[in-house]
């Protein structure tokens, strides 16, 4: 019989949503499990909505203190959801109580919280793993597993872009991702975080980086007294925003591939448009996460014939990652499933005494390129990403 071990979620609103969900759901479709998630307590600040999120996505108690949550001897997994001015408390705090941890992206606000954070995990000897879920698509695996057979040759070219449009309009209050203090960036490391991380796994580290920020909209109404999330009503008062609100960078990669970033929260028309492009010297892979269960593929060895852009549904489950566990081959998935499959390979991790990709260390890479982009857009010039 498998073993459970005590979860603690700490955080409640859209991540918290998803990830409850993950906790939820993946003994259900995994049955293989070899340690099971208990759903014992989600934390957040106010008790009638913590509350009301426990009764609705299925945790057995809440709470108001995550401090208290760390400390319970019948946690043994804290799950840290929260805007990321905290992250790096929570989890060198949960660390040092002997729990396993699970972060959301980025790792930390700056690079010194996420190396603070890897020792912590690493001094504790429990399990560290940061929330890349796009790791988990399962078209994404497969663009992993053409790049390590080497089916698209040595890689030149990295392409990626991650756009979006929520913050366009000038009236759209000061929420907590406009906010430096509790978001250390803006899209540079919300969805920059994300792009830089599937180029690390796809591609290779990152040597150096040269890039630039914008901050189109630099001041905005205050948030009304009740107001939170996409759906934030704002005050009278006016504020500063103290993030970017668009990212653009270049970068060489150990391998000798050259790379480019764009991140923007101003695309109209974009809603959650993550994509990329990698080209090779026997073959290129694009993919959309607007199409996410779509990989579209060029390789040489295909006959001439028939050879070109070929777009593969990546949903059988004999062929690709994860989908055994789901539906018969070209029924969907959707972006919900990549936090489930995030949790499996948690669970699987914990029970193993690894810590699956992406680790705290790659939580730490990743966040020193954000900074060396962060430095690079504040000084010129390129900036080699301190990993030490």
């Amino acid at each position: 019989m498998a073993q459970t071990i005590g979860v603690g979620l700490i955080g409640y609103k859209f991540m918290g949503k998803a990830h409850s969900n993950a906790f939820r759901q993946v003994a259900h479709f995994f049955p293989d499990l070899a340690l099971r998630p208990e759903m014992k307590v989600i934390c957040g600040r106010n008790a009638a909505t913590v509350q009301e999120a426990a009764q609705q996505f299925g945790w057995q108690s809440y709470a108001t203190d995550w401090q208290q949550v760390v400390a319970r001897d019948d946690i043994g997994l804290i799950d840290v959801a929260t805007p990321g001015d905290i992250h790096a408390e929570i989890a060198i705090a949960a660390a040092a109580h002997g729990k396993h941890v699970f972060c959301e992206k980025p790792l930390a606000n700056t690079l010194q919280e996420a190396k603070d954070m890897l020792t912590a995990v690493q001094k504790a000897g429990v399990v560290g793993m940061v929330n890349f879920n796009y790791r988990r698509v399962p078209a994404i695996q497969l663009a992993k597993q053409l790049i390590d057979d080497g089916r698209i040759g040595q890689v030149y070219h990295w392409r990626a872009v991650y756009l979006q449009d929520w913050i366009m309009a000038p009236n759209f209050p000061l929420v907590w991702r406009l906010d430096k203090s509790v978001a250390g960036t803006g899209a540079l490391g919300d969805l920059g975080a994300h792009i830089i991380d599937l180029a690390r796994m796809l591609v290779g580290e990152i040597t150096t980086v040269c890039g630039m920020t914008e901050t189109f909209i630099k001041q905005r109404p205050k948030l009304a007294a009740t107001a939170g999330g996409l759906n934030a009503q704002a005050g009278a008062e006016m504020g500063e925003v103290t993030v970017d609100d668009a990212a653009l960078f270049l970068a060489r990669f150990a391998n000798g591939a050259a790379g480019s970033f764009e991140v923007t929260r101003f695309a109209k028309g974009r809603a959650n448009y993550n994509s990329f492009e990698i080209n090779g010297g026997k073959g290129s892979i694009v993919f959309n996460l607007e199409r996410m269960n779509e990989l579209n593929v060029y390789l040489d060895d295909d006959a001439p014939e028939v050879r070109g852009f070929r777009n593969v549904l990546a949903t059988d489950g004999g062929a690709h990652k994860y989908l055994s566990a789901w539906w018969p081959a070209g029924h969907i998935i959707g972006w919900e499933h990549t936090f489930t499959h995030g949790v499996y390979d948690l669970l699987s991790g914990i029970a193993a005494g690894q810590s699956p990709p992406a680790s705290f260390e790659d939580g730490m890479r990743c966040q020193a390129v954000l900074e060396a982009v962060t430095q690079s857009a504040a000084g010129g010039g390129w900036v080699e990403p301190d990993y030490s």
